[in-house]
């Protein structure tokens, strides 16, 4: 499980000084030879460090000149450090749960180009993964990273609940959508709210609005790397029917009140798993917390509803995950690369960390592996991932600055900043721009 917030994990200190120009490394390196490497990840939790554990075991098995030290529960912010620094201590192999920040391991050249490296060893990256996965492993045409496991957010929903209220299967328009979360909330005797259809302010929890604009299936940028979201044809319905779920549930200062009284996201008292939520937006690692807190209601997982004129896509979702590459200061890029060659496309091993750590695998034999341990509702996570509609957001030049920009501006729009809305979105793409350019500079 990975949990990066736009606007927090997605802002690392890459455009500091020295960040053009990191140590140079060596790519002459025989990676038959004895050596050991340092890996740097930032998994933490005891059951996933277990299965980074085992997985440099199996590395280790087939390559027994190989040796890997790997340190656990490391940020961005100090891996940048480190590559700009370089040096002995520095890591050779890299991972980063921030999607948004491989436009600048590429741009910058602190990450290698794995494309020599694939070529030379015949790996066709086209043939192994996912093209929505490489999309956002990549940066201008650079594959500086390779997708390690995927997430893909989709929709929990109460099914005692729904059968209570008469509704038979989970909405797959908008308009179903904001039908049945009206229909499955529920009020005290004072007005306030004993159960919520769906919270969908997006101060909560995994709402941030690009995750929930992705069942537009939006283009953020145009081929010269500007912003274009005041052209983007589904901004404006996509920002109305977000408003008009918010009105439609009791407005949005109710609905922040409710909220700010949910606590912590990853405690026992989560919303969903109380009962107070008939909805939910999450990731496919949901599953697990619901499993284990034995939640006293029947519970299921579809697809994210999509526009009501766009049923074709219903199926789609949002995709992260975590990213993989070289250092560009490692003096060992060869046996680096059979080390991130066997962790990203080594079928029996992405199987075995997906199903240990409760991900998406990030291969396309993976997804279709009968070791995968796929119980009903995981099986919906990796249809969404292997659906040709799903997204993730583009890689850009300052990692996710444009979607904190973003982010902002849904948060004024939804709490009733709604007027003006092209000049707004004219302002936003003017913001996006500027800051585009100071990365740059």
């Amino acid at each position: 499980m990975r949990v990066v917030r736009a606007g927090v994990a997605a802002l690392c200190l890459l455009a500091g000084s020295g960040c053009a120009n990191p140590p140079t490394g060596s790519d002459q390196d025989d990676p038959t030879q004895p050596v050991t490497l340092r890996f740097w990840h930032g998994w933490s939790e005891k059951n996933e460090v277990r299965a980074i554990e085992e997985s440099i075991e199996r590395f280790e098995a087939q390559h027994p000149n190989i040796k890997v030290r790997a340190t656990g529960h490391v940020t961005d912010e100090t891996v940048n450090q480190a590559l700009r620094a370089g040096g002995g201590d520095a890591p050779d192999v890299v991972s980063s749960f921030t999607t948004n920040n491989v436009g600048q391991y590429c741009s910058s050249g602190m990450w290698v180009d794995l494309d020599p490296f694939m070529r030379k060893t015949g790996l066709d990256k086209h043939r192994v993964f996912p093209k929505n996965l490489l999309d956002y492993t990549a940066y201008q045409g650079e594959q500086c990273a390779l997708p390690l496991l995927a997430d893909a957010y989709g929709l929990y929903y109460n099914k005692d609940a729904f059968a209570a209220a008469g509704i038979k299967r989970p909405p797959r328009t908008m308009s179903e959508f904001r039908r049945d979360a009206v229909k499955l909330t529920r009020r005290t005797a004072d007005g306030s709210y004993r159960r919520l259809g769906f919270m969908p302010n997006f101060r909560f929890y995994q709402n941030s609005p690009d995750r929930m604009f992705a069942q537009w299936g939006p283009r953020y940028f145009d081929r010269k790397g500007r912003s274009r979201l005041a052209e983007e044809p589904g901004i404006r319905d996509f920002l109305r029917t977000q408003r008009g779920l918010v009105t439609a549930l009791g407005g949005y200062e109710a609905l922040e009140e409710f909220r700010t009284g949910f606590g912590d996201e990853f405690s026992a008292a989560h919303p969903f798993q109380t009962g107070k939520l008939a909805m939910h937006l999450d990731g496919e690692w949901r599953g697990l917390f619901l499993d284990k807190a034995e939640v006293g209601f029947r519970w299921g997982t579809a697809p994210l509803p999509v526009p009501d004129d766009r049923p074709e896509t219903y199926g789609r979702g949002y995709l992260t995950g975590t990213v993989i590459g070289i250092a560009q200061s490692s003096r060992h890029q060869n046996a680096a690369w059979e080390l991130v060659r066997f962790l990203t496309s080594d079928t029996k091993q992405v199987v075995a960390f997906a199903n240990a750590i409760h991900n998406v695998p990030s291969t396309k034999a993976a997804l279709r592996s009968p070791e995968l341990d796929a119980d009903r509702s995981f099986r919906t996570f990796l249809r969404i991932a292997r659906n040709r509609y799903s997204s993730a957001p583009p890689a850009s030049l300052n990692g996710g600055q444009y979607l904190v920009s973003f982010q902002d501006f849904g948060y004024g729009y939804e709490a009733g900043d709604t007027d003006g809305l092209d000049r707004r979105l004219r302002s936003l793409d003017h913001q996006i721009d500027a800051d585009t350019v100071q990365a740059q500079n």
